[in-house]
């Protein structure tokens, strides 16, 4: 199995080579094969970043960020153990594998432990593949804090009642790593993520602390160049927040719901945490035994691409290795797979998808959407009812579905936003929810690693007044 060949100088901004990672990662392996493991995986990784805040034209904080880390793990036949530690030295190195090795001897035996199947381990040019995830950014702390000082002022001047605000912040950070396993896999890369972010507070003259409201907003890209401008991310912000003032409550009811694509994302993430390997063979989903079932309808896609370049979610193997492959994750609301590491998919009588280290570029869409499906389009899809931007609390129940969340948005009546709503909470059940999606939006947002529309929903509990 060819390996690929690091570095030996080290990358902008790292204080380590790739070869030094991939030097640490055979000495380990070296030394747990010597002490008798019949497998053992190591992964070393490096760190560093910088982080700025500012609130109402005031430096807040200053951060930077350099950590480091070297995670061993151990197995003796179907006992595994795992150490770390942030000392590179060759002391430290072989401590930390002795203490893996020892924690492997008095762990008890499962039969689902071990590293990756051979025919699974991504190798040669999948193991190497560029899919462009690093772009430093060569940003200073000063440079940062006007980044941060040009958004939030964005946002004050854009109305009086902008009279607040939690602040605006700018984070730049790059990270690399090199990781290897006894049964021949070598692979590692570098990435970045960069972002900027504000919170303004609106207020109504003469009512200022009656009626104060909060949004927020962001831009994250893997390139600084990609991401939007200082003072577009503080204008919108700063809409948000004066669109909500003079909100009011509404009466309970059960009405068509519209979730924002930006919220619309936290579905798809519901989904994939009902059909991931520990939710399944824990018994711990309401989506068990659903592999070739209808649980979308059946006008819903989801598709993911691990491999699209600069992708948040990019990568050319997951944490374990395996090789990464695109795939319709649903089709025609028919579930064609689960979302399993090597350990959940033994446990499950499956094998891996590639899948230790979570999902990768999910996009939801439905063939019923049209080019011209824009937020106007699907406020007059809704009619009457409630198109949600902001929602509170953690209230998911994976085991039964039972979905609960504080919201805030808009009451909409003939296809029109009438008036701000706070203070209610939107209630049902996820697999009613997504059986009951009717049109997903051509304003896809992505959020993270996932790609969505907003998304209609024919009917959900409204608890108000």
């Amino acid at each position: 199995m060819s390996s690929p060949q690091p570095s030996a100088l080290p990358q902008p901004g790292f204080a380590y080579a790739p070869a030094q990672f991939q030097q640490h990662v055979e000495d380990a392996l070296a030394l747990a094969r010597s002490l008798g493991a019949s497998d053992a995986a190591v992964e070393v990784s490096e760190g560093v970043g910088l982080s700025v805040s500012i609130r109402k034209g005031e430096t807040e904080n200053v951060e930077r960020n350099r950590d480091k880390s070297m995670g061993i793990t151990v197995y003796i036949g179907q006992r595994r153990g795992n150490a770390s530690t942030s000392d590179f030295s060759r002391a430290a190195l072989e401590q930390t594998v002795r203490a893996a090795h020892d924690i492997a001897r008095f762990t008890a035996e499962d039969s689902a432990a071990g590293l990756p199947d051979a025919e699974d381990i991504a190798s040669g040019d999948e193991a190497t593949r560029d899919l462009d995830l690093f772009h430093p950014w060569a940003v200073d702390a000063e440079q940062a804090l006007q980044i941060a000082l040009r958004c939030e002022a964005a946002a004050f001047a854009v109305d009086r009642r902008i009279t607040n605000s939690e602040g605006a912040g700018v984070s730049a950070q790059q990270s690399h790593f090199f990781a290897g396993n006894s049964r021949g896999f070598r692979g590692g890369y570098a990435s970045s993520r960069h972002s900027l972010s504000v919170a303004p507070i609106a207020s109504l003259p003469g009512r200022r602390g009656e009626d104060m409201q909060r949004d927020a907003w962001y831009t994250s890209m893997r390139a600084s160049d990609e991401m939007a401008s200082p003072e577009a991310v503080g204008r919108y912000a700063a809409g948000r927040a004066l669109s909500r003032l003079k909100s009011r409550k509404i009466k309970t009811c059960e009405v068509p719901v519209l979730f924002e694509s930006s919220l619309a994302a936290g579905l798809l993430g519901a989904y994939v945490q009902a059909t991931s390997g520990g939710a399944l063979y824990r018994k711990s989903s309401f989506l068990l035994d659903s592999l070739g079932k209808r649980v979308l309808p059946e006008h819903i896609d989801i598709r993911e691409d691990p491999h699209i370049l600069r992708g948040k979610g990019s990568a050319p193997f997951d944490d374990e290795g395996v090789r990464t492959v695109a795939r319709d994750v649903v089709s025609a609301g028919e579930v064609q797979g689960y979302f399993l590491s090597s350990y959940s998919g033994r446990k499950l009588g499956m094998r891996t998808t590639g899948h230790a280290g979570g999902s990768q570029n999910l996009t939801l869409t439905s063939r019923l959407t049209q080019p011209g499906d824009d937020l106007d389009a699907m406020l007059k899809k809704l009619g009457r009812g409630l198109f949600v931007i902001e929602l509170m609390g953690q209230g998911v129940n994976y085991v039964t579905g039972d979905y609960s969340r504080g919201a805030a948005g808009f009451w909409v009546e003939n296809g029109k936003i009438q008036y701000p709503v706070h203070e209610i909470t939107i209630a049902g059940n996820l697999r009613a929810m997504f059986k009951g999606i009717q049109a997903v939006g051509a304003d896809a947002y992505t959020m993270g690693s996932k790609t969505i529309g907003s998304v209609l929903i024919d009917r959900l509990k409204i608890a108000g007044l």
